[in-house]
């Protein structure tokens, strides 16, 4: 685990998504439980709990898989680390991106938290872009 949390969670993810594992376990942050409860409500993942292991607490997410006619299961969630720690990226709220024509969200940490692109746009806030997910 380096110094950028949301890279982190955003590679764990990604990797266990790659992989077909269908569980992962990232570290457990405010910043982490937020976006992690956005890709819940967002119906990004199916599951997530919280893990004590000594002192240290940790989420184990559960991920969502679709199933082809084949019967070869589908990874269906691709993300994507925007702002950087060495380049932030900001965004008012006429700017915010939309993802495959509003098929992905866009989560940013805005001045009243984290939040996706289309609650900042209803709240007229923007705020730094951390991640799109697809």
């Amino acid at each position: 685990m380096g110094k950028d949390t949301i890279a982190d969670i955003i590679t764990s993810i990604r990797n266990a998504d790659m992989n077909k594992r269908g569980t992962v376990q990232i570290a457990s942050t405010t910043i982490t439980e937020n976006i992690v409860k956005m890709l819940l409500r967002e119906g990004f993942i199916e599951n997530v709990r919280k893990h004590r292991e000594g002192k240290k607490f940790f989420l184990v997410l559960t991920l969502r898989y679709r199933r082809n006619r084949k019967g070869s299961y589908k990874t269906d969630l691709n993300l994507k680390r925007i702002s950087t720690p060495g380049l932030r990226i900001y965004s008012n709220y006429q700017k915010i991106p939309r993802i495959l024509g509003g098929m992905g969200i866009v989560i940013l940490s805005t001045s009243r938290g984290i939040m996706t692109d289309r609650e900042a746009r209803l709240e007229r806030i923007g705020g730094e872009v951390l991640c799109y997910i697809w």
